[in-house]
Formats: structure tokens, C-alpha cells, sequence
């Protein structure tokens, strides 16, 4: 798994389950934030086929966090998210896990054992949704055996 999937496989998992593992890394760390936390909105931007205009198709809430992870012992790491919501907590706790995961802190095994549970819950997510799509799927070719000889 790349680092760029740990948001999404994390973010798949209940909150208390990453609520809990991050209260319980060592409090003497020091967590600075490396740019400022923020909350907002992005915009979906699209281009329509007819004339290759763009237009917005909506927007979405979105937070971002990147901090700076020092231990008791003088280890660094950095760690960053951005996620589809709109709780600042939420950005800050994925950001402290992907520093703690990308930089082998202390704790590091247990970010890596929810990051395999999300992974395994993302990809149950993925074949419900299949299986969703799949029912919806229209066979046309069947019209055409119907069709009048209207010629």
C-alpha cells in the first residue's frame, strides 16, 4: 500500500478506533502544526463535452493538516492529510498517524494494523458498491430484437 492510500484506508475504520490510537501516543511528543490546520470547501471542476467548458459540479468539505512529530528521544518525522470532512480533529489525527507510520515512531506497528483493517474495510466498501453498479446495468441489445420492421 502506498502512502497516498493510508488517508483513505484509515478514514474507512469507525473514529473511535483512531481517536483511541492516537490518544494513546506518548504525550511527551511534541506535534507542531508545519502550515496552519484549515477547514473549507473545495470546488469540483469539470469540463462538459459539448464545448470543452469548464463549470463547477459542486463543492465539498474538506480539511488539511501537516505537522511536524517530535519524540521524547529527539526523533523527527513529518505527516500531512487532506480528507473529505470537515472536522480539523479528524485532519490532525491522520496527519499524526501518517508521521508516526512514515517516520517509524514509536507505535508505528499499531497505525500499520488499522491501516490493513481500513484496507480490508475500503475494499468490502468497493465490492458493495460493485455489486450496487452491476445491479443497474441495462442490456439494450435486447431493443433491438423487439424493434418493429418499421422500414
Amino acid at each position: 500500500m502506498t502512502r497516498e492510500e493510508w488517508v483513505s484506508a484509515l478514514t474507512a475504520l469507525p473514529e473511535e478506533r483512531l481517536r483511541e490510537l492516537v490518544n494513546g501516543f506518548p504525550a511527551d511528543w511534541k506535534v507542531q502544526p508545519t502550515t496552519l490546520p484549515q477547514v473549507g470547501l473545495g470546488m469540483m471542476k469539470m469540463k462538459e463535452s459539448a464545448f470543452n467548458e469548464s463549470f463547477y459540479l459542486g463543492e465539498f468539505p474538506l480539511a488539511s493538516c501537516t505537522v511536524t512529530v517530535t519524540t521524547e528521544s529527539g526523533d523527527r518525522a513529518e505527516g500531512g492529510a487532506l480528507v473529505m470532512d470537515d472536522r480539523m480533529e479528524r485532519a490532525e489525527q491522520l496527519a499524526l498517524c501518517d508521521a508516526v507510520l512514515a517516520g517509524r515512531l514509536p507505535g508505528w506497528q499499531k497505525v500499520e494494523t488499522l491501516l490493513h483493517e481500513g484496507r480490508v474495510r475500503r475494499e468490502q466498501i468497493t465490492l458493495v458498491r460493485k455489486a450496487m453498479l452491476a445491479r443497474t446495468k441495462v442490456d439494450f441489445s435486447l431493443l433491438e430484437d423487439v424493434g418493429g420492421e418499421d422500414v
